[in-house]
């Protein structure tokens, strides 16, 4: 992907890419989250009402422009049923919710993990 086509999509609205985010997981059959040093995932806590998420991305390149700019954030893949059968039980009994591909101007979509895999398999049923 150019520099050119990444940054067309991260100027997208939050919903344009939470699209964007759907079409491409089901393409690629993974969700990318970004990992420091001691392998502990990324969570970001809202300064406006404390909530608490996993931000993710529907491909390396998005995680690491994300992460530019940090020297100790890496890209990493989950597969999708991985997401499905770990995750999102895992995110769900820890209060966190999944902030869906920040765009260049920090705007993601928030939604619970088990909305997210609902419209993942409702996409999904549909591809």
């Amino acid at each position: 992907m150019t520099d050119e086509q990444l940054a067309s999509v991260l100027e997208m609205s939050g919903e344009e890419r939470y699209d964007y985010f759907l079409s491409e997981v089901l393409e690629e059959r993974e969700i990318w989250i970004l990992v420091n040093a001691e392998n502990r995932f990324l969570t970001i806590v809202s300064e406006d009402d404390g909530l608490t998420h996993l931000p993710v991305w529907p491909s390396s390149e998005f995680a690491v422009a994300y992460a530019r700019g940090s020297d100790d954030l890496t890209s990493r893949s989950i597969s999708l049923p991985d997401f499905f059968k770990k995750w999102v039980p895992g995110l769900s009994k820890d209060g966190l919710q999944v902030g869906v591909f920040p765009g260049q101007d920090k705007t993601l979509w928030i939604t619970e993990a088990d909305e997210l895999k609902k419209d993942l398999q409702d996409e999904l049923s549909g591809f």
